[in-house]
């Protein structure tokens, strides 16, 4: 198996619990974050932790994919939304409630886009985060 290059079918990710999906998605999203800031030049460990913190956190998230939303099929609408709809067990106390649901959203989206191999839809929605930070 190539960890690196899945490409899984719509049957068993439509059988994947959201909250699966999202603990995947979270480190597929913070993996393009941090090697972004490297890229970027951010090399001292002090700002490229505080700053990934800054991009990866809840509330982020949460803007990030209220950005997001337009660009969104309706099949990834759908993951998005059924990901939200999740309820917490526990909410950190640096978000409120729906920023909490909403990045759990995102983090599905971004662990089905994964677990499917469209890395290049991946690169795509990631970029347009990238160069619209607000």
């Amino acid at each position: 198996m190539d960890y690196f290059h899945l490409s899984m079918d719509r049957e068993s990710l439509l059988n994947m619990s959201s909250l699966g999906l999202a603990h995947l998605g979270d480190s597929v999203y913070e993996v393009m974050v941090r090697s972004w800031l490297c890229l970027q030049g951010k090399t001292r460990p002090k700002d490229l932790h505080r700053t990934t913190v800054s991009y990866v956190s809840a509330p982020a998230q949460a803007a990030a994919v209220e950005r997001l939303l337009p660009l969104l099929s309706e099949e990834e609408q759908d993951v998005y939304r059924r990901g939200r709809n999740t309820a917490p067990h526990s909410v950190p106390k640096a978000a409120t409630r729906s920023q909490y649901q909403a990045a759990t959203g995102f983090e599905a989206l971004w662990g089905w886009l994964y677990l499917q191999g469209r890395t290049q839809r991946l690169n795509e929605l990631f970029s347009f985060l990238m160069n619209s930070n607000p």
